[in-house]
């Protein structure tokens, strides 16, 4: 049987070679051994950049209902780019024509092509092309409303409302299309090619030389959510927001590899939304805060796993409530299960969904554990019942309430006033959702307040030595990276300012725990003290 100790040298263990690891096969993506016969100024075995030569290119991107196409029939030119630069990016809005095929629920697609300037792309055999659906099915947002005077922000025809149920995926535009071309003139190594890159690879042989053609690639990243528009049937016309940028090796290889991760989330059930949270990681930031992103997010993993597990281990040998504020345990689960409907309300990310869901059932053990309780079932239906305090429990009851009592002048009003705000000048689907939007409300602006009885606990007993302080450290690691990246990463400003609440209380427990020493005869978060082990230890002797 491993020790405590020992488990969790094994997972720091673990965790460091995760780390080297993953290092390495970054390392491996972003890095291409060239081809050595290069070097000396040969060509054997050696694939060479046409785009060496220079030639004058011309970017053509067309929109089509079929998903692949022969000749130049039953297609549209949406967007023209003589002389082609491929060292200037460049971005254009233009309006395309949307076919009745698509308005009625049906795909467009796009075709890009990359070729000789001055001759048509069917006519040019060094011409590359790619395709990218320009619309996605999703079931559309269920539109919000002001529950007091049933006004909305946008007002649409009932007949259609009827003919979209909200339950059913419509057909949703996708208003950008993000190109990139890989302009290094490197020398790959025929007998070795990144599968990777293959792919998107297109040969020549130009006399006793391979070539490749331009690399051509669609960042599909960077389809957002947010960018998404529900197509009517009465819409003709659609703007699309075409870009483009220059991509080094490197980046592109790292980009495919990403791509493919979001497309395998979808394959094993992801949802577009569940894709885009994804997405949002790699597309909002540059390569090398994604890469401090990676280690910071390695960490805070590890310390989550470190905290979860003391705090398991406290809480599954607590066998005395002296000191603990009851108050503040009911306080966590509720705010948990709050937060948990309320991303289940929100149609969260299923990334971000099943922690939150994991964590109130954690939270559900430990109010049993604080209330003693235990539940035994009479056929079908559960009686509970509750275990009895001993004098010192109930002086720290006594402690709790006292503090419950004049935590209550200030809380309450606050969050009966911020919800009758909010439903006067917030709009929101169904009164269930204004129910638990103003719960979270209530927990993020307001929650860090039913920390206060605890702290009420320790100032009155004078001693903070019931705290589980393994499960608060790895916390306050964690919680110290949350305030860097709150400066960085896009979230709600009510969950910014929860990270900085967190530290504040932190901070008044280091400094409790500074104040009052260490009473050897007081007992611990275990229900035992110094002199109870010293008698038990002398005895076993």
């Amino acid at each position: 049987m491993l020790s405590r100790s020992s488990f969790t040298s094994l997972v720091v263990g673990v965790f460091a070679v995760y780390v080297a690891h993953t290092c390495w096969v970054m390392y491996g993506i972003v890095y291409t051994r060239p081809c050595p016969a290069a070097a000396d100024g040969g060509a054997g075995g050696c694939v060479w950049p046409y785009l060496a030569r220079r030639p004058k290119l011309q970017l053509s991107v067309y929109t089509t209902t079929r998903s692949s196409i022969g000749d130049e029939s039953n297609i549209d030119l949406v967007l023209n780019v003589e002389d082609f630069d491929i060292e200037s990016k460049f971005e254009r809005t233009v309006n395309v024509s949307v076919p009745k095929k698509t308005r009625n629920n049906g795909t467009l697609y796009a075709y890009v092509f990359l070729h000789h300037a001055g001759i048509l792309p069917w006519h040019d055999g060094k011409q590359v092309r790619i395709v990218s659906p320009l619309t996605t099915y999703m079931v559309p947002k269920p539109e919000e409303i002001n529950l007091l005077t049933g006004e909305s922000d946008t007002q649409q025809i009932e007949a259609e409302k009827q003919s979209n149920a909200l339950d059913e995926p419509v057909s949703h535009w996708r208003s950008r299309l993000t190109l990139n071309v890989m302009v290094e003139d490197f020398v790959f190594d025929g007998s070795s090619l990144p599968a990777d890159v293959h792919r998107y690879m297109k040969m020549v042989q130009l006399g006793k030389t391979v070539h490749y053609l331009p690399i051509l690639f669609i960042d599909q990243l960077s389809n957002r959510v947010k960018d998404l528009m529900v197509i009517n049937r009465s819409t003709t016309e659609l703007p699309l927001t075409v870009s483009y940028d220059k991509i080094s090796l490197g980046k592109l290889r790292f980009w495919i590899h990403m791509q493919d991760a979001v497309y395998s989330l979808q394959q094993f059930g992801f949802s577009e939304k569940d894709a885009d949270e994804v997405k949002g990681i790699f597309v909002d930031t540059n390569l090398y805060f994604l890469a401090l992103t990676f280690f910071v997010a390695a960490f805070h993993l590890l310390f989550d796993f470190l905290a979860f597990k003391n705090d398991i281990s406290f809480w599954k040998k607590k066998r005395s409530m002296i000191g603990m504020s009851t108050k503040a345990v009911l306080w966590r689960c509720f705010s948990t299960v709050v937060i948990f409907l309320f991303l289940l309300d929100e149609q969260t990310s299923l990334l971000v969904l099943i922690p939150a869901g994991i964590g109130a059932v954690i939270e559900l053990w430990k109010v049993k554990k604080a209330l003693k309780m235990t539940i035994k079932w009479q056929g079908l239906r559960p009686k509970f019942q509750f275990g009895a305090y001993n004098d010192s429990e109930k002086k720290t009851e006594e402690y709790d309430a006292q503090a419950m009592k004049y935590l209550s002048y200030l809380l309450y009003p606050l969050c009966i006033g911020g919800a009758g705000y909010s439903l006067l000048n917030v709009k929101y689907k169904s009164w269930y959702s204004w129910l638990i939007n103003s719960f979270v409300n209530g927990v993020y602006a307001f929650g860090f307040l039913f920390m206060l009885p605890q702290l009420f606990v320790n100032y009155k007993m004078k001693s903070v030595a019931h705290l589980p302080w393994k499960a608060f450290t790895y916390k306050a690691f964690n919680t110290f990276i949350d305030d860097i990246f709150a400066f960085i990463i896009t979230m709600p400003t009510s969950h910014r300012l929860a990270c900085f609440r967190d530290d504040v209380v932190f901070l008044v427990y280091l400094y409790q725990r500074w104040l009052y020493p260490v009473d050897k005869s007081r007992v611990n978060e275990y229900g035992e003290s110094y002199e109870e082990k010293s008698k038990k230890k002398a005895h076993r002797e």
